[in-house]
């Protein structure tokens, strides 16, 4: 069997990897520039175990899919830690109160961050892959500490719950699915799904 590089190869000077500093996340109109990095989804498929005799069998279950988090440093102006705590209180929170029974709610937690994306980009400025989160939601806010001893940015560590992502390869970039995508199935004959049709199954009409 030969060895599967296809038709570009690492000493192909058009060949370019996405990198890492190339992205920009979109969320609730907070400023792209104040965001340092961020968690690309990913996704756990549950097992479910069976036995017999001294053998293991395990068959794949249901997807899950993992929080995404991103950090953000503080500027004075615009004030991130305001704009995270309006977040907070436009979710439903309300501080306790007498007679005061409100609380938060999927629908204005999920409303008032929009729809967030995560776009990675090329050489160019050009989107190679856009992720879109579902539902997403703030989950978790870390709001960093006060040190004496240093003097670097304040930085908030913040993670997002969502039900499902999506993901385009944008043509428009450059990025384009392998060549075996369309010939590797998940079995052999026409019932067979290919990687190709997959992948189509599990992206955004709407990038």
């Amino acid at each position: 069997m030969a060895d599967n590089f296809g038709p570009k190869f690492w000493a192909n000077i058009t060949a370019e990897p996405k990198r890492k500093y190339r992205f920009v996340l979109n969320l609730a109109g907070i400023d792209a520039w104040v965001i340092t990095k961020v968690s690309r989804p990913s996704f756990k498929i549950s097992e479910s175990e069976h036995t017999f005799f001294n053998h293991k069998f395990y068959y794949p279950g249901k997807v899950e899919w993992q929080p995404v988090s991103f950090t953000t440093v503080d500027p004075i102006d615009p004030d991130a830690t305001a704009y995270l705590m309006g977040i907070l209180g436009a979710c439903g929170y309300n501080v306790p109160a007498p007679q005061s029974y409100a609380s938060i709610s999927k629908e204005a937690a999920v409303g008032v961050l929009g729809e967030v994306k995560i776009k990675a980009k090329n050489a160019e400025g050009k989107d190679v892959e856009v992720w879109t989160l579902k539902n997403a939601w703030i989950k978790d806010v870390n709001m960093g500490e006060f040190e004496y001893e240093s003097d670097d940015m304040l930085t908030m560590d913040i993670e997002l719950r969502y039900d499902y992502a999506l993901f385009n390869s944008m043509v428009g970039g450059g990025a384009k699915l392998p060549i075996q995508a369309t010939s590797v199935k998940s079995k052999s004959g026409s019932d067979g799904v290919s990687i190709a049709d997959g992948y189509k199954k599990l992206k955004s009409d709407a990038v």
